[in-house]
């Protein structure tokens, strides 16, 4: 079965961490991701760079289009992983290794029938 994991990340706790600090985020990322490879569960990765995301809207027929993701909220959707496990209690597994699960959120979605 396929699974996302929807990284979330709050700004203000990036923007705190250490250069250190956030070599070792990567470090993790890249150990885990290897070792998903090698277990063929990993399907796809990546971030989400903000300064490249666009909200639509639909008002009236017409779209509006603005720079985003500028909506009220502390933690927004930073990156992805895309799984293909055994069953949802190995994805959060997974979930629960991601660094940003110390400070943030992984929402587990099932993709797919």
């Amino acid at each position: 079965m396929k699974y996302m994991l929807l990284i979330y990340g709050n700004t203000d706790a990036w923007n705190a961490m250490t250069k250190e600090g956030t070599d070792e985020v990567m470090r993790v990322h890249q150990a885990l991701q290897q070792e998903l490879i090698a277990s063929g569960e990993l399907l796809e990765t990546n971030e989400l760079p903000l300064d490249e995301a666009k909200i639509v809207r639909t008002k009236g027929g017409v779209p509006a289009v603005t720079d985003g993701p500028f909506i009220e909220v502390k933690e927004i959707l930073a990156g992805f992983y895309l799984l293909e496990c055994a069953s949802i209690e190995r994805a959060t597994e997974v979930a629960g290794r991601l660094v940003e699960a110390e400070f943030s959120l992984v929402e587990v979605r099932h993709v797919g029938r």
